[in-house]
């Protein structure tokens, strides 16, 4: 019986093709060195490679003893080491399902002990207690992700979320303005502090967080359009501004002569308030002479005005909080004006909706919403469909007849 030994681990021959690695992971309170063990079927370099892995995890602080781990304490070590490739957003919402969804139902299962029958019964409970079905398809997508990466780990054979049945996934119903209530909520918009803001959206079709991320450089004054370059995700107190997630969310929108009047006079109103403050700073021209710090000071002090080059900001030039926006200035215009309850996002519907009323090319409307294809738009406006086939048919006949 040969071994191999080392500072920290060994591998120890046990004949026919199997090896035993172990590894050393500390001590316990009273001293005695702790190990983890391993048996590896194959060849030694199976096991060497096995071995230097492990090693590298203890050094780089990302190794779990899987033995006896618990679902909930896996969970929490990926999520954290998952966070820095993932937008500020995706882990605020990993976390969340993580926590109100998985945890709950099988957070006390040992990871290694997971089986496909115990997840299963998971998704059952979880729409049979009125879940909807994209609430379980979503967990379905985390704890699958977090198990691909323990077998990628060697903790786990297999991922016992392979082979399950998840619920349909059903369309939720789309809420849009009809053109007569377009029109009274452009009305509305003039009375409102961001009503320029609601104009664009539904004008341009563009998603809350691409319009929250759009800087005065985006704006192309002489071709009345402007350029999607970026988006604004917060969690809270904490935000960041990202690349859009694919090359067709980067894209060129233009504007009706109109819209680009208003953000000039927005413009306007945004240069007055920077003259107001005591202090104005450029974000990315003046953070450099100040002492980390002093410049937190400055961010934190309401009376500084940070100009972040934002098209859309609060009156101190920092980012808007979606949340607020939605309390505190849309929805109050939307009762004062008459307008059903909607969502900020169905602006973003109610454009393509009246863009394809009107009979635009669905290509077009799939290029201005930022979609990877028309067949998405096709889906997602199907409702749409029917109006646009009668009047296909209609200028056919017109042809034809």
């Amino acid at each position: 019986m040969a071994r191999q030994k080392g500072q920290r681990g060994q591998i120890i021959d046990k004949g026919n093709g199997t090896y035993l690695v172990r590894v050393c992971i500390g001590v316990n309170d009273r001293g005695i060195p702790q190990y983890h063990n391993k048996t590896i079927h194959g060849k030694k370099g199976d096991a060497q490679k096995y071995l230097t892995q492990k090693l590298r995890e203890l050094d780089t602080g990302e190794f779990i003893k899987e033995d006896k781990i618990l679902l909930k304490d896996y969970l929490d070590k990926w999520i954290e080491i998952k966070k820095p490739s993932i937008a500020l957003k995706t882990y605020d919402s990993y976390k969340k399902v993580i926590e109100i969804y998985i945890k709950p139902y099988i957070g006390d299962y040992i990871i290694s002990k997971l089986t496909p029958m115990i997840i299963q019964d998971m998704y059952n409970k979880m729409t049979e207690n009125g879940l909807k079905s994209r609430i379980v398809i979503y967990a379905h997508t985390v704890l699958k992700q977090a198990l691909d990466q323990a077998i990628k780990w060697q903790m786990l054979n297999r991922n016992p979320c392979d082979g399950l049945t998840l619920p349909k996934r059903t369309q939720e119903e789309m809420k849009v303005l009809t053109p007569e209530q377009a029109k009274k909520f452009l009305e509305a918009c003039v009375y409102n502090r961001f009503g320029v803001l609601f104009e664009l959206l539904l004008t341009s079709g563009m998603r809350p967080s691409e319009a929250l991320g759009l800087k005065w450089d985006d704006v192309d004054w002489k071709g009345n359009r402007i350029i999607i370059q970026r988006t604004l995700s917060r969690v809270g107190k904490t935000w960041e501004l990202k690349e859009p997630k694919t090359k067709h969310g980067r894209r060129t929108i233009p504007l009706p002569p109109e819209i680009m009047k208003d953000l000039k006079e927005y413009r306007k109103n945004q240069l007055e308030e920077k003259l107001m403050a005591k202090e104005t700073l450029n974000y990315d021209e003046d953070k450099s002479k100040f002492e980390p710090e002093e410049w937190e000071e400055k961010l934190k002090n309401p009376e500084v005005y940070i100009d972040y080059g934002l098209v859309f900001a609060t009156e101190t030039g920092r980012p808007l909080d979606l949340a607020n926006i939605n309390h505190r200035y849309f929805k109050p215009l939307l009762k004062e004006a008459g307008l059903p309850d909607i969502r900020l996002y169905d602006l973003r519907h109610t454009c393509a909706t009246l863009l394809l009323m009107a009979g635009e090319n669905p290509k077009v409307v799939s290029e201005r919403l930022g979609h990877a294809n028309v067949a998405i738009t096709l889906d997602i406006y199907s409702h749409v469909l029917p109006d646009m086939q009668e009047s296909a048919t209609k200028k056919l006949k017109d042809i034809l007849f």
